[in-house]
């Protein structure tokens, strides 16, 4: 496969995660907010959303205090901020369009029909009680595209560096999520705002039904922390998710006669680290600095693949 259509395949499928990344990241926010308990609470949840996002930079560029209505424009609408929903979602089409034979029809119909909706949507969508419903709108078009490519799509080296994208980009906005909310997850944590705040936490990855079935308990931030970045049955754990990542990279390998590269070595290194990980030894180490050299790592990682396989 030529590296330019792995390149559009890998961003394409990032843009799109990253897009349900920040509807997940708004949703989480918003409730987080609401039982904040005060003006400082609150605007700490946003700002702490648009770190998490790595959004902060431009979004202090343009305003002074992060606010609801203008971090949610920002994250959603604005133009100047490539990461915004709308941003994600054009960068998506606009790679779609230029390996439009590699797509079925299903994706490219769930892209298309995607964009041409948001771009009829005025910017009251987004406001007041019409904020959850635009978030789960967004997250459903996500997941069709999902759907549709894990469905429809040949079981060759586009559907892997589809694959590829999208697990990476997961396992990033996981430990942005984490880092960015890691003094919830304290054993000091507790309280019905904190408890309130890990419901939120769980919701933000699909989590909350996965928890009780795992641990059959009450929530506990310790068994939370193990779930979302050591458990490999959850399906947006960093475990999980740089496994895949290990694992699609293999069978790349392997299609391609066994040409391997740093790449290969450092999502080994990560996967197995993980695996042989315990809770009690990243709380022990701290769990900002762990999360800090996690998403440290997986750019460096997402770095090195495309040095090996797009601009080689």
């Amino acid at each position: 496969m030529l590296s330019r259509t792995a390149d559009c395949l890998f961003w394409l499928a990032r843009y799109m995660e990253r897009a349900g990344n920040i509807a997940r990241g708004l949703e989480v926010a918003s409730r987080m907010a609401s039982v904040a308990g005060d003006e400082a609470g609150e605007e700490e949840v946003w700002r702490s959303l648009l770190v998490a996002a790595g959004c902060d930079y431009g979004f202090f560029e343009k305003h002074e205090r992060a606010v609801q209505d203008k971090v949610v424009h920002w994250l959603v609408f604005d133009e100047e901020n490539p990461s915004a929903i709308a941003s994600c979602l054009a960068a998506g089409r606009s790679n779609a369009r230029s390996v439009r034979t590699a797509l079925t029809v299903a994706m490219w119909s769930t892209l298309n029909d995607t964009w041409n909706e948001l771009r009829k949507l005025p910017p009251a969508a987004t406001e007041g009680e019409k904020l959850p419903g635009f978030l789960e709108w967004v997250r459903e078009r996500v997941l069709l595209f999902n759907g549709a490519a894990h469905d429809t799509m040949l079981r060759d080296e586009a559907k892997l560096f589809v694959q590829l994208g999208t697990m990476l980009e997961r396992a990033d906005c996981t430990s942005r999520l984490l880092d960015v909310r890691h003094e919830i997850l304290e054993p000091t944590a507790d309280g019905a705002v904190a408890h309130a705040q890990w419901q939120a936490l769980l919701r933000s990855v699909s989590a909350g039904r996965a928890y009780q079935w795992v641990y059959r308990d009450r929530l506990q931030p310790k068994k939370i922390a193990e779930l979302l970045i050591l458990r490999p049955e959850l399906p947006r754990s960093l475990m999980a998710c740089l496994s895949d990542v290990a694992q699609t990279l293999e069978t790349i390998a392997v299609g391609q006669g066994g040409r391997r590269g740093e790449c290969h070595r450092l999502a080994g290194e990560l996967q197995s680290r993980l695996h042989y990980g315990r809770i009690d030894g990243i709380l022990k180490g701290g769990m900002h600095e762990f999360l800090t050299e996690m998403i440290e790592r997986t750019a460096v990682l997402g770095s090195e693949i495309e040095a090996f396989y797009i601009k080689a």
